[in-house]
């Protein structure tokens, strides 16, 4: 238990760790932050888009930014903090204290650890919800009569229609990918305003050709009253546009947890393969493992050749293990589907990896 007390060499390797990782964290969201304002002026002029808008979707988007380039910022930002420690000589110091390099890492380490609980929760909060709005935001500038209401779902004016879908998600097969709308309700209403007809279906999708409903019920008003049928499966005449609709369904990679969960539920119960949804799921459960043992295993390059180099080289080094990393995870996965190795074993087996490494490292040299 001694050795895991918090000493004044934790504050010391915590605070100039945690100083490096915030400026870089911060230097590095900023900059992606201002080239997505720059796309987003683009657009400006747009079915009534403004420069406020364009303001608006990068503040809302800035959560999840702050999520996605947090481990390069926990990486690069270890690699500066340890480094000039070492140009000044003070982890050699640490080291002729009697600190091992893994109590020194460990040190390091730490510091991520408290911030990543921070940034899982930002994830699975603040960053979907944000990404929600910005999704909201470029349907209505791609079409004037479909919009995003938040709780109550999509809606849409198709004619003398008006639909809403209480859900929607991203389909994949291999001819083509497409949008599956959930809870379909489809008013048709009279020149007046009133409702002469009202069809609910468990789901609508395109085909590539024309939209098919499943487990429909129809219902018809007229002056005799209402008269309701049912059909397993019947076509939709609609002019939803298939595309503009996938272009602002929120990526699997951005969602939150608990609707991950509910997708892969939906499509396991239907036969379906929960594919690119079960992969998102592990990769964000697996998140703070993954970013705390990257960390881990850049701590080595501050105890050798980073101690005679600048901070140019240790940006190198950073950008290397992130790019390497970025490589390896993404090669694990996609050899993972191909091969139908269970999308957990997949998106584990780099970190396992990655912690064998700094174990052996560790091990051999103290």
């Amino acid at each position: 238990m001694a050795a895991l007390r918090i000493r004044r060499v934790d504050w010391l390797v915590g605070t100039t760790v945690l100083g490096a990782m915030l400026t870089v964290w911060l230097v590095i969201t900023g900059l992606d932050a201002v080239f997505q304002f720059l796309r987003q002026l683009g657009n400006v002029g747009k079915n009534g888009y403004t420069v406020t808008n364009a303001v608006v979707y990068v503040l809302v988007t800035f959560p999840r930014r702050l999520y996605e380039m947090f481990g390069n910022a926990a990486l690069i930002g270890g690699l500066l903090g340890l480094g000039g420690l070492a140009a000044t000589n003070e982890l050699t110091a640490l080291r002729a204290c009697g600190l091992s390099k893994l109590r020194i890492a460990a040190s390091a380490v730490g510091v991520v650890a408290i911030l990543v609980v921070g940034v899982v929760i930002l994830g699975e909060t603040a960053a979907p919800w944000g990404d929600q709005q910005a999704q909201a935001m470029q349907l209505r500038l791609k079409s004037n009569n479909v919009g995003l209401g938040g709780e109550s779902g999509l809606w849409a004016r198709d004619g003398d229609r008006v639909i809403n879908a209480k859900g929607w998600m991203a389909k994949h097969t291999a001819t083509h990918s497409t949008v599956q709308l959930h809870d379909v309700r489809v008013f048709t209403l009279t020149p007046d305003g009133q409702v002469k007809r009202f069809d609910w279906a468990q789901t609508a999708e395109h085909d590539g050709h024309q939209w098919v409903m499943s487990k429909v019920r129809s219902t018809t008003l007229d002056d005799a009253g209402t008269h309701s049928t049912t059909a397993d499966s019947q076509t939709w005449d609609s002019k939803l546009n298939p595309q503009v609709l996938e272009q602002s369904v929120i990526q699997p990679q951005y969602l939150p947890m608990r609707d991950l969960r509910r997708n892969i539920t939906y499509l396991e119960q239907n036969g379906q393969n929960p594919g690119v949804y079960a992969s998102a799921f592990w990769t964000r459960a697996l998140y703070p493992l993954n970013v705390l043992v990257l960390v881990l295993l850049a701590m080595p390059f501050s105890f050798g050749t980073l101690r005679s180099g600048g901070l140019g080289k240790r940006m190198f080094i950073g950008m290397l293990l992130a790019i390497g990393w970025y490589f390896l995870q993404k090669a694990m996965v996609n050899f993972g589907t191909v091969y139908g190795v269970p999308p957990l074993v997949a998106n584990v087996l780099p970190a396992l990896i990655l912690a064998v490494i700094a174990w052996v490292y560790f091990r051999k040299h103290g």
